[in-house]
């Protein structure tokens, strides 16, 4: 429901800040006045394109907000949720138009496009008028109303299922069967698990191979370096080691130790020394040992290196990657091994899927059909009564052009329209005029009052070209399905304001130069004086006055 609406720079209006109840809300103005703004500001606020003509003359942008409570709408609070923009009970939508043309939006604070302005707004508010985007306009939202109308949830969800679950199996089966032959698939894993095994795919078996390889392609120079640096330590026939000089050191030392015991310190770190450098002789020895030179084992070597690449390129991964792609063929092997036992199941499933959902649509086009004729006997009556006598509603149930199971059935809707007698009917979008549009959707609404309804209805031009009793009736409709959701409506005619709960009229003036308009609540005394400038004109009489409350209290009574 609509809380509140806050207006700065708006066309003609300054600043205008307007608190909304429950019920019925009318508005009223003299013509020119203005008292379509609110219902086009409401629209610019549900995603309809900015017009930078819509910001005041002298102003460089528009603001425009609305509050509404989420109380009465479930649905927009899960959207809310889902999009990350929920803020308690409430929901502020915020847009500003610019004078250059461009705009900016936001929900709950939160930057938004226009078409999530617009998908929130639908589930908040819906407008009846000359603007082309409505609900009741749209082919689908016209099968969801039926459907809500005739509390078709336990077939939809039955036609849903089915259809969702042949889907799945569906897709399920095309993916089996896009491997093409499944013998010739299963061979071919086979193959490649084959040479996958008989190469060196295990990481740290890869890391040791290339350690050897690269070992043994240095045989020579390991053995030269190995030789020379023990050579260094032990000493050969051409020069003394290390060792051997350490020892020499070492027995100097000891000789002078009597005369200095520090010596003896030093001649132990010489020990150590010389213990170090006999060890590294011996570490070097077991490396030059172990140092292959053999032809053959280098080629094997680089033969399961070269291996290993070849095998990489083939499955488009790295070598250290192997073993992963070895595990991914393994598995697929294993899916194959039960293929065509899979493939009759989902085959199967197809079938039954096919069949159940077949069933359950039949009978939900069956419940739409009487469903559709319960509502078009039900708003051609109401149009009567709106002042298009001899016209009538038709709601139009034809089949989908899809040959596979519909989550939505086999149905697709349209209502059809002909506001007067001998006019051939005609698709309800297709409908030019904006008051009979309004109207027809009015009779919808309210005959359609079990069904799925926006928490909030604004009507504007509803009571184009009528009058009188037709008037009387359409104020009584609208206080009808006030009792349902908040309506609010824009209206010219006595008849209808007196019906509303709630009423406010839009005065126009002029201040420095330029055209303002304003909001005003009007209390019950107000209204009735407000009744009767809509009943008479410039005439203020007390006979005017009488019957603009007479008219108010009979309302009242209605």
């Amino acid at each position: 429901m609509l809380t509140s609406l806050s207006i700065r720079d708006f066309a003609v209006i300054s600043t205008s800040e307007l608190e909304f109840a429950e019920g019925m809300t009318v508005i009223s103005g003299e013509t020119g006045a203005g008292k379509s703004l609110l219902v086009d500001a409401l629209g610019f606020l549900s995603g309809v394109r900015a017009d930078a003509g819509m910001v005041r003359h002298g102003a460089d942008r528009a603001e425009l907000s609305a509050t509404f409570s989420l109380s009465d709408s479930p649905a927009a609070a899960s959207w809310l949720k889902a999009n990350a923009m929920d803020e308690g009970d409430e929901c502020l939508l915020r847009r500003v138009l610019r004078a250059d043309g461009g705009s900016k939006a936001w929900i709950n604070g939160r930057a938004a496009t226009l078409g999530q302005l617009g998908e929130i707004a639908r589930l908040l508010v819906e407008i009846h008028g000359q603007h082309a985007q409505q609900r009741l306009l749209s082919k689908p939202d016209q099968l969801v109303l039926l459907d809500d109308l005739g509390q078709h949830e336990l077939q939809l969800n039955a036609v849903s299922t089915h259809a969702l679950a042949w889907r799945a199996a569906r897709k399920s089966l095309d993916a089996l069967t896009e491997r093409g032959d499944v013998e010739f698939r299963k061979q071919a894993l086979s193959e490649a698990l084959e040479a996958l095994d008989d190469a060196v795919i295990d990481p740290l078996a890869q890391e040791a191979l290339m350690s050897r390889h690269k070992r043994m392609s240095h045989g020579s120079e390991l053995i030269d370096t190995c030789g020379h640096v023990a050579a260094g330590l032990e000493g050969d026939e051409s020069r003394a080691g290390v060792v051997s000089t350490l020892n020499g050191l070492i027995a100097d030392l000891r000789r002078a130790a009597p005369f200095e015991p520090k010596l003896n310190d030093v001649a132990a770190l010489l020990d150590s020394a010389v213990i170090h450098a006999e060890e590294a002789a011996h570490a070097l020895a077991v490396v030059r040992d172990d140092v292959e030179v053999d032809p053959d084992a280098i080629a094997q070597a680089e033969a399961a290196l070269v291996r290993l690449h070849d095998l990489a390129r083939k499955h488009r991964t790295r070598v250290e990657l192997l073993h992963e792609t070895r595990a991914e063929l393994a598995l697929e092997l294993d899916s194959l091994a039960n293929a065509e036992a899979t493939q009759r199941a989902l085959e199967t499933a197809l079938e039954e899927h096919q069949a159940a959902w077949a069933t359950a649509a039949a009978a939900l086009g069956k419940a739409r059909v009487k469903t559709a004729k319960g509502l078009a006997s039900a708003v051609t009556a109401l149009m009567g009564t709106l002042g298009m006598e001899g016209g009538s509603f038709d709601v139009l149930v034809e089949p989908a052009s899809s040959t596979q199971p519909d989550p939505v059935g086999t149905e697709r809707v349209e209502f059809l329209v002909s506001a007067n007698p001998g006019q051939p009917p005609r698709a309800l979008r297709k409908v030019a005029s904006g008051g009979e549009l309004s109207r027809i959707a009015l009779a919808i609404q309210v005959a359609a009052m079990r069904g799925d309804i926006a928490p909030t209805l604004v009507f504007d031009e509803v009571d184009s070209g009528i009058g009188g009793a037709v008037a009387d009736v359409v104020g009584a409709l609208l206080r009808k399905l006030s009792s349902r959701c908040q309506v609010m409506c824009v209206t010219h005619l006595p008849q209808v304001a007196a019906h509303g709960t709630h009423h406010y009229r839009v005065d126009k003036s002029k201040a420095e130069g330029l055209t303002q308009s304003a909001l005003e609540v009007l209390d019950e005394e107000a209204r009735v004086e407000e009744l009767a400038r809509m009943l008479g004109g410039s005439k203020r009489t007390a006979a005017v006055h009488a019957a603009a409350m007479a008219l108010r209290r009979e309302a009242m009574n209605a």
